[in-house]
């Protein structure tokens, strides 16, 4: 079982973040900035496969400060070396999934092979409001479940999956659906560009252009792709079609087992040939401290950042790797009994605690938990 790390972009601690309008604070996010740096470097020293961060905008309370996706990944790639960067991920809602696939395969090269992504439905309606790239489209979540917006997002997100990857994995490409048309039926270029016909694919010598493609492919032959984090059978199942690994922040063992059968089943019946920890990724919030007492009394300031900020979006409290090297081990080896697991992410509270609290918990994890399930 591989470790990587996943944080929020949290750019204060729990005091700074009650004074109110902590993003907008350059300080605070000039701090923040320089601790990501010294934690991708530590993570990226000591063992863990990778570092993952989302995309959310306009976050002047600064709870989930991660902006645009691409900038934060090459801050993540400038100061490792080994790591996997893994932004997760793209809000499909957001985003134009052809400029999205060759933002992708762009930073794989820039990242020389060591990028993986995301792709998710978004599900924070402030910011998806402001800056969505189709009028009919909502931010979903418990308050719209099941409705005729969470249907068309659904749907929506599926043609935007398959964009994504037919960009990836193809050459050159067409796309006609309900949402998206690459290239627009019909198009012709307005002036003759011999460049196009004579070294190039999917345009005639009449100028009318059939296919598209990206540019760069992308570095690796496939790029890890992750579901983002989620708790839906209905998800995971979907993601088998992609072989992508969706990431179930769980502990729960019983719906743990349920759905890598789930995704098993679903990916076979696309063909796929499936091993032991395909289905998907585990993991959970981890802090590690010498006994179980100090891990608690620091587990309370993220208790009070998931009560603040996560549970009025209708999210549950992930499964908690919170406690003693001992009690972390134990909790690990029962997942692992029931489920195969290749990666697992742990958040971690990134902003919210001192710097040296973090690290040292991050190498106490990494020195007295890691080794005992490589």
């Amino acid at each position: 079982m591989d470790f990587g790390l996943f944080m929020y972009c949290t750019v204060g601690r729990r005091r700074e973040l009650e004074g109110g309008m902590a993003g907008r604070n350059n300080e605070l996010y000039q701090r923040m900035l320089n601790e990501i740096a010294d934690y991708a470097t530590f993570a990226d020293e000591n063992g863990y496969f990778g570092y993952g961060h989302p995309e959310h905008h306009l976050q002047i309370e600064g709870f989930e400060i991660s902006n645009d996706p691409c900038l934060m990944a090459m801050h993540l790639g400038r100061h490792s070396k080994r790591m996997k960067v893994i932004t997760c991920g793209f809000v499909s809602t957001a985003n134009n999934p052809l400029q999205t696939a060759e933002k992708i395969a762009t930073l794989d090269h820039m990242l020389e092979g060591r990028f993986g992504v995301g792709l998710v439905r978004g599900y924070q309606a402030r910011w998806v409001e402001n800056y969505k790239v189709k009028p009919e489209l909502s931010a979903v979540g418990p308050w719209n479940t099941k409705s005729a917006a969470d249907d068309l997002n659904r749907e929506y997100f599926a043609e935007f999956v398959e964009v994504v990857v037919k960009a990836l994995r193809e050459e050159t490409f067409s796309h006609r659906g309900r949402f998206w048309n690459f290239p627009p039926p019909g198009f012709v270029n307005p002036h003759e560009q011999p460049v196009y016909v004579n070294y190039g694919a999917g345009v005639d010598a009449d100028m009318s252009v059939s296919q598209v493609g990206i540019a760069p492919q992308p570095l690796q032959q496939q790029i890890p792709l992750y579901g983002g984090f989620s708790q839906s059978l209905t998800t995971a199942k979907f993601w088998a079609r992609y072989k992508g690994r969706p990431i179930i922040l769980s502990d729960n063992t019983e719906f743990l087992q349920l759905l890598w059968r789930e995704w098993t089943e679903e990916a076979k019946r696309f063909g796929h040939d499936v091993e032991p920890g395909d289905q998907a990724c585990w993991g959970g919030v981890m802090i590690c401290a010498e006994t179980d007492a100090k891990a608690q009394q620091l587990f309370e300031d993220w208790a009070w950042f998931w009560k603040s900020w996560a549970t009025p979006f209708g999210q549950g409290m992930p499964g908690l790797l919170v406690g003693s090297p001992d009690t972390l081990n134990r909790k690990i080896e029962a997942v692992a009994a029931a489920v195969p697991v290749k990666e697992a992410f742990l958040l971690f509270p990134q902003g919210l605690h001192e710097r040296d609290q973090v690290l040292e918990s991050l190498d106490l994890f990494a020195t007295k938990v890691m080794p005992n399930h490589g």
